[in-house]
């Protein structure tokens, strides 16, 4: 039997590596970013072509390669970081597996020119395929730079899982700003098809914190910093009264490497609690610098999760350092009894004589007297009342013998405990639909109920029928806005002071995506530059909305699902509006309200879902409720 186990060649075993570090054009921008940030640049520029799918390059004003070093840097596992096994405990630079440049290099086409920083010429270094080209002597710039071309072009189903150009774009700025706020003593620059997108000059960490993501954010930030023998925790976090239901900004970064770490999160999360709506984020940039000896950070290929020793002990210190924060700027309500600004209380002064109260009464009053001639006019009515007693009950007989020779069907009764509380409701209209004749409400005595402002219940053919207010009017919502979307009839309703719109850089790729879709909704959005828009019209029928919070909403849901197919989107656009404009729960309606939501709820081709899965309606059969009583 011959062997069947053996080694891959290195262009295979490249290619699986590049599987889990580069997974689309933000993390080869990663790789070649923080290479450049331990080379010690100062500058970096990043220009991208159709998102980064069809060239990426970076340049940076770093040390450089030498051409031995150069040549070197694209062999697996070829790195400057570490010598031996006890090295992975103390590292302070970003990367140092040496697996960036030659997975990159598997799956793309690649040009390296770089130059030390004392030698006169520079090399010049080709690759494609894990395949080395051509190398020679060139003149060029000190420092290096990458530039990287149709990437997975070699492996055609890994492209074709790449998403759309403003999904990956969104993902390139989010990376470019993750490491812009660990470095904000190097200024960056990116470019999309030779267009500036995002320009970061060097700074203090709060002021490339609001070039990041706007000037508002300032005045929202509070300090937070603490010095223990276990970690050092610096950073700011957001005040309660900025926090939003999607698209805080939450950053996590230890030793100058971002980390997403959810049990840290709940820390943070739990400081603001009572003190923020459940179901907000606030918005967080904390710094965490712990001795390398105590934490891994190569538990996961792209660095991003990183496990510590002492975890326990981190979440109270920065639970604390988060509640002394919130407390030495006022954010805490207190009550306060030594403060200037309280009244006085006025001391008591007597300025008369007090007189005793005088007692009145009337020595003639007996109260016996009285008793008398009352108990003789109750005697005299009592006696009346009795005499009249046999009427009370005359019918009792005449009803008895009427239940004993007449026992009316259950069916005729349905509707009786309805009508009785909504006396005076005249019948409905019967919904045309033969789809759903055993659900729609009968003909004869249409009465709706509102249930705990959540539920209406009516009476239907089959039985009694329970509607989700809220859901059904989503369900009715939904089809209206998708139609005006795809048939770009959206109303709009102008406003007489235009709301602004403020977006991070990370976001405007998504917005600019879905913003014909946003159109043909009804909104009118003047581009105003710098990530700020005006919104001018708003959609009838959403005039009690906060406009920029469902537009923010739109585009976070748009960047989650990932949504590249139109329709997908539209999908996705039309619920959101409809689940932010659907009545709440608790709200009262009117019994005309309730006719039509049930007439345009049966109107729509699937009222028993939303569109997203839910139930809307579900009916209690008639013999149910027969054998429920027959059997009691």
């Amino acid at each position: 039997m011959s062997d069947i186990i053996h080694l891959l060649p290195d262009s295979v075993a490249n290619q699986i590596a590049a599987g889990e570090v580069i997974q689309r054009p933000a993390s080869v921008i990663k790789e070649l970013v923080e290479n450049a940030i331990d080379a010690e640049a100062k500058n970096i520029n990043i220009l991208i072509t159709d998102a980064g799918k069809t060239s990426i390059q970076v340049i940076d004003d770093g040390k450089g390669m030498s051409e031995t070093d150069a040549r070197l840097s694209f062999e697996r596992h070829a790195t400057s970081k570490i010598r031996e096994a006890n090295d992975l405990f103390q590292l302070r630079t970003m990367g140092f597996r040496g697996e960036a440049l030659a997975s990159i290099a598997a799956v793309a086409q690649v040009e390296l020119k770089t130059r030390l920083r004392n030698e006169e010429l520079g090399t010049q270094l080709n690759i494609a395929a894990s395949k080395v080209e051509s190398q020679e002597t060139i003149s060029c710039s000190v420092g290096s730079n990458f530039q990287i071309r149709n990437l997975f072009y070699n492996i055609p189903a890994r492209r074709k899982f790449l998403k759309a150009n403003s999904t990956e774009l969104s993902n390139i700025i989010a990376e470019v700003e993750r490491i812009a706020l660990v470095h904000p003593d190097v200024s960056f620059a990116l470019y999309s098809n030779e267009v500036e997108i995002l320009n970061l000059p060097v700074s203090s960490l709060r002021q490339r914190i609001i070039n990041s993501f706007g000037k508002k954010l300032n005045q929202h930030l509070l300090n937070v910093k603490v010095e223990t023998s276990l970690i050092k925790l610096s950073g700011y976090v957001s005040k309660p009264d900025a926090s939003r239901k999607k698209g805080a900004n939450q950053f996590f970064f230890v030793n100058g490497r971002y980390m997403r770490h959810p049990y840290f999160h709940k820390a943070v999360m739990e400081s603001y609690a009572q003190l923020i709506p459940i179901g907000d984020q606030i918005s967080y940039f904390l710094y965490i610098e712990v001795d390398p000896a105590n934490i891994d950070v190569n538990i996961h290929p792209t660095k991003t999760e990183i496990k510590f020793e002492n975890e326990q002990a981190i979440w109270q210190i920065i639970t604390a350092a988060v509640k002394e924060s919130l407390g030495k700027f006022n954010e805490v309500p207190t009550i306060d009894f030594d403060t200037a600004d309280m009244p006085d209380i006025p001391v008591f002064e007597q300025v008369e004589t007090i007189v005793q109260p005088q007692i009145h009464y009337n020595s003639d009053f007996n109260p016996f007297k009285t008793q008398t001639i009352h108990h003789s006019t109750s005697h005299s009515s009592n006696q009346n009342k009795n005499d009249d007693w046999q009427s009370l009950y005359g019918g009792i007989g005449k009803a008895s013998k009427m239940n004993s020779s007449f026992e009316p069907e259950v069916s005729e009764l349905e509707n009786v405990s309805i009508e009785a509380a909504t006396s005076n409701i005249s019948g409905g209209q019967e919904m045309s639909s033969s789809l759903y004749n055993d659900n729609l409400p009968s003909e004869h005595g249409n009465s709706t109920l509102q249930f705990k402002g959540r539920y209406i219940l009516t009476s239907v053919k089959s039985g009694l029928m329970f509607i989700d207010q809220h859901r059904a009017h989503v369900r009715v919502l939904f089809d209206k806005y998708f139609n005006q979307i795809t048939q770009k009839r959206g109303v709009s309703h102008g406003m007489l002071f235009p709301e602004i719109l403020q977006l991070p850089t990370s976001e405007i790729p998504i917005f600019e995506s879905i913003n014909d879709e946003l159109t043909s909704l009804g909104f009118d959005i003047a581009n105003l530059g710098g990530g700020s828009y005006a919104i001018n019209a708003i959609p009838d029928g959403i005039e009690g909305l906060n406009p920029t919070e469902l537009i923010q909403n739109m585009v976070h849901t748009a960047m989650t699902k990932g949504s590249d197919v139109r329709e997908e989107i539209q999908t996705l656009l039309a619920l959101t509006m409809a689940k932010a404009s659907a009545i709440v729960y608790g709200q009262v309606l009117s019994l005309q309200e309730m006719s039509a939501l049930i007439d345009s709820l049966f109107a729509c081709a699937s009222p028993n879902y939303t569109p997203d899965g839910k139930t809307v309606l579900y009916t209690i059969n008639s013999n149910e409720i027969d054998g429920f009583f027959l059997n009691k």
